[in-house]
């Protein structure tokens, strides 16, 4: 049966552009996330590396800085619009690989929901998605045309996303096995393979000497990082979270992976499934990190689905397969965008679904408290005052809205703050958050509680629960210089 392939482009393009006006419209809901003040603060400490993160989604979160201010819609415009564009390549891969308006269109709703979901936030979760769909669309392209050069853009899509998050090796492991293991190994003698290989390392060059210069420090992150997340439980339900990830679109990137291993020009896209999904299974990493593999599957079983003639041939059924996946893009929404007055019934549903939610609740609330706190001291302890933090959250949230009271930067030990110092000179009197009481007692001559922490909302969060008291502290037990090489930690 022959496909119409006009209009697909303009179909897709509107179904992207859909995503970012909603992500502009509900993008100030609640506040900053703990994750995006961390990224904030970073933007303003621009480097070619980050404790926690390569240094792509602070550069953008410089631009957006630049020319929006410190507004929440705008910090995370250019997170939504990259994930539009992996929504809108999602749709060209379908074309690429002989699809219709219909599968086009099919392919683009498909990859609706995490594209809202991950665009809802400004992290590097967007950019690193949407480079695993960029490498996947030139390697598309590749096949299709077998035109080698494109090979050269695939190796610059995994160049930038070893620049957004060290997850694109297990997806360019798939690439390499679905060039030895297939046909296409033929492109292995091509020079615009080793060429596009060349660009990757290029591309990704100025962060691995970062890396090199502060000896690797990504790697201590991420072994405690990993070994948190195991201990904790995050690593578990790694295949049935498969099936949460893509929900009703489960089928569509079943039937293009059974169409990809079936064909003989697209099997490699086969393997670069198959192979990060066995990596991550083995290395017990979260769900969502293979989010990035599934557009491609989307896109072939659009394809595939758009030419099945015992359902496809009746236009109804199209109708239906596609107001499925606009259900599926709503019910996402639902749980991703923050639309729902706080604490009304479906706030509460939707919290504890998506737990981010109340991650944004009440840092504004925290430094008002702080400086609450500081008001109170003598003019003296106020002369030699500095604030010390426990996590990334506070330390940001301090140095977003506490320019607004008057406050010193945050001092802490967590991932890339550290490495800013505590002062010179180091304060002799601190206003200590997001500590317990035993790390107070055991580092400080005197400290007593001035404060708890609290939000106009009455949520209940890891601010308010985990770490809720705020000590002031005099008598630091240790020299500052001993003091600090202890304190530094990840998060």
């Amino acid at each position: 049966m022959k496909t119409s392939r006009s209009g697909g482009v303009a179909i897709a393009a509107a179904i992207a552009l859909a995503t970012v006006i909603a992500h502009i419209l509900t993008g100030a809901g609640y506040g900053f996330h703990r994750d995006e003040l961390a990224t904030l603060d970073d933007a303003r400490h621009l480097a070619w590396g980050y404790v926690a993160y390569p240094p792509m989604t602070p550069f953008f979160g410089r631009i957006s800085l630049d020319l929006f201010g410190e507004s929440l819609r705008g910090f995370r415009f250019f997170a939504a619009l990259a994930d539009a564009a992996a929504v809108f390549i999602t749709g060209l891969m379908a074309r690429g690989m002989g699809g219709g308006r219909f599968a086009q269109m099919l392919a683009a709703l498909a990859s609706l929901p995490f594209s809202i979901g991950a665009g809802a936030l400004m992290q590097y979760v967007s950019f690193d998605y949407l480079c695993w769909v960029l490498t996947a669309y030139f390697t598309v392209r590749a096949l299709a045309s077998e035109d080698a050069r494109w090979w050269m853009a695939a190796g610059a899509a995994i160049g930038f996303g070893m620049l957004s998050k060290y997850s694109i090796p297990f997806f360019a492991a798939g690439l390499i096995a679905g060039l030895l293991f297939t046909e296409a190994r033929r492109y292995l003698r091509s020079k615009w393979l080793w060429i596009g290989a060349a660009i990757a390392l290029i591309v990704f060059l100025p962060n691995l000497i970062w890396q090199a210069r502060n000896h690797f420090i990504y790697l201590d992150f991420v072994r405690h990082i990993h070994a948190r997340d195991v201990a904790i439980g995050r690593a578990r339900g790694f295949l049935p979270g498969q099936i949460k990830l893509t929900l009703f679109a489960l089928p569509a990137w079943i039937a293009g992976l059974w169409f990809c291993w079936r064909s003989g020009r697209f099997r490699p896209i086969a393997w670069m499934y198959i192979v990060p999904l066995a990596l991550f299974l083995i290395a017990q990493g979260r769900d969502y990190y293979l989010a990035g593999a599934y557009p491609m599957l989307y896109a072939a079983g659009a394809v595939y689905l758009e030419t099945w003639r015992p359902l496809m041939m009746r236009g109804w059924a199209q109708w239906v397969a596609a107001l499925i996946l606009v259900a599926d893009a709503a019910i996402a929404a639902s749980f991703t965008l923050p639309v729902a007055p706080v604490n009304s019934g479906w706030f509460k549903i939707a919290s504890r679904v998506n737990g981010d939610f109340l991650e944004e609740i009440g840092w504004p609330d925290l430094v008002q408290t702080i400086a609450g706190i500081r008001d109170s001291l003598s003019a003296g302890d106020r002369e030699h005052l500095g604030i010390l933090v426990g996590n990334y959250g506070e330390a940001g949230a301090i140095d977003l809205y506490g320019p607004h009271f008057g406050l010193p930067k945050a001092i802490s030990g967590v991932n890339s703050f550290w490495a800013r110092g505590y002062g010179d000179p180091p304060p002799e009197v601190l206003i200590v958050a997001g500590f317990s009481r035993a790390f107070a007692e055991r580092n400080f001559e005197s400290c007593q509680v001035a404060a708890n922490t609290w939000n106009r909302f009455g949520v209940r969060n890891e601010e308010t629960v985990d770490h809720p008291d705020i000590f002031v502290c005099r008598g630091l037990k240790l020299s500052w210089p001993e003091f600090w090489k202890h304190v530094r930690h990840f998060g």
